[in-house]
């Protein structure tokens, strides 16, 4: 009896300092209760975006020292400084890549750069790094992977009921990752990077990986085709996604924004003694992780902790809006998408390189004509970004500069 008392206790305690970690986490954020017992924010500004993303941000950066400390030494010389870039020069060119491999190092060291952490993506994934094939350095990153099954603004759009989404929805990705790295974002490298998702180069490369492909939800093959790929920005509406127009063809357009449901601000700390919590009494939550289980495993593990604890999950409403967006590869995806039937229009599908050119001249070239302060920029300040000492900003730059410390982000 004493055995079982002291375990009881021992969960006992556990659940209550775990409530306060929570309760603590959130006022640290700036999370407040309205009159009617609503848990917000006192606003949406972009600031305050980064503030709730902070704790998720320090935690990958904890983790991740060893893997900085290792290949950034190695990786840095990839990175450009300014007077790296001849701008009538510029050249994106589209490398895919693969884990276990350098490359797959750059990749990584280059998304902890971003002030919004990016996620690990889940199930199908395709990886790339944008480089100035003049200079051979590191331009942007690009990831695309499989999309939320729940997203009611796409889905009102191409008029999906529940059967069409699951039988069609292998036909969608959602670019997880997609941005430029100084200097580079400074120069509009965000638009180009953004516009080679609508490239005959990802479309091609999604059919030689994917084109047969088995459903998440079915486990049915099916034949995968990428009619579509959407995104949302991490910092409410876009001004990057907005507009991004090429030859008079819409790269991307703004469907609507999500509902303000989320969990990334609960860091990975907490949602693993979370998970910890989950597995003490027994829930198949804390360990359903496997491919399969759907990307909104870590959204419904967390909603059944904080139940379990006694938590409203309105904790899972932060209240930060994002813009969704859409890119249709196909002239006729949304027909496509909505019936099931019919051949992808890729008229307008033009390669990686004609797309590349295009941008370039579009939005890179007259940026830096207008904009020359991108040349004061050194790789060396990347290791700032990555919350080393080695690179600092000097008090100049940060105030002149400010938008060349995040990279354009989703």
């Amino acid at each position: 009896m004493k055995k079982k008392d002291t375990t009881v206790v021992s969960i006992s305690t556990r659940e209550a300092n775990l409530k306060r970690r929570l309760r603590r986490h959130l006022t640290s954020l700036g999370f407040h209760k309205t009159e009617d017992g609503i848990l917000t924010l006192p606003g949406n500004e972009k600031d305050t975006v980064r503030t709730v993303h902070s704790a998720q941000r320090d935690d990958r950066l904890a983790a991740s020292q060893h893997f900085i400390s290792e290949r950034f030494p190695t990786l840095i010389k990839y990175f450009a400084s300014g007077k790296d870039i001849d701008t009538v020069r510029i050249s994106p060119v589209l490398q895919l890549i693969s884990s276990d491999t350098w490359e797959g190092d750059l990749f990584r060291l280059a998304s902890l750069t971003w002030s919004v952490p990016v996620s690990n993506g889940f199930g199908r994934r395709l990886r790339y790094l944008v480089w100035d094939k003049h200079n051979g350095k590191l331009m942007g990153v690009i990831a695309i992977g499989d999309p939320v099954f729940n997203l009611s603004v796409r889905d009102k759009l191409i008029d999906w009921d529940a059967q069409a989404r699951r039988d069609r929805l292998v036909n969608i990705m959602d670019a997880y990752v997609l941005g430029a790295l100084p200097p580079y974002n400074a120069l509009l490298g965000g638009k180009t990077v953004a516009s080679l998702i609508r490239s005959r180069d990802i479309y091609d490369d999604f059919a030689k990986a994917y084109g047969k492909t088995t459903g998440i939800i079915s486990q049915k093959e099916k034949k995968a085709r990428l009619l579509a790929v959407t995104t949302s920005s991490s910092m409410g509406r876009s001004s990057i996604y907005n507009r991004l127009k090429l030859g008079g063809t819409e790269y991307f357009k703004p469907i609507g924004y999500t509902e303000g449901w989320g969990h990334f601000h609960i860091p990975d700390n907490l949602f693993a003694d979370l998970r910890d919590y989950l597995r003490i009494n027994g829930h198949s939550y804390a360990d359903e992780n496997s491919f399969g289980q759907g990307p909104n495993w870590r959204l419904r593990t967390t909603r059944t902790a904080l139940k379990a604890l006694g938590f409203n999950d309105d904790i899972l409403r932060h209240g930060i809006q994002r813009e969704v967006f859409i890119c249709q590869l196909a002239d006729n995806a949304l027909k496509v998408l909505h019936c099931g039937r019919g051949k992808p229009d890729l008229s307008s599908l033009l390669s990686a390189d004609e797309v590349a050119h295009l941008a370039v001249e579009r939005w890179m070239l007259p940026r830096s004509q207008r904009r020359p302060e991108f040349r004061t920029w050194k790789r060396e300040n990347i290791a700032a970004l990555l919350g080393n000492q080695r690179g600092k900003f000097t008090q100049n730059i940060r105030s002149r500069d400010e938008h060349m410390r995040d990279p354009v982000t989703r």
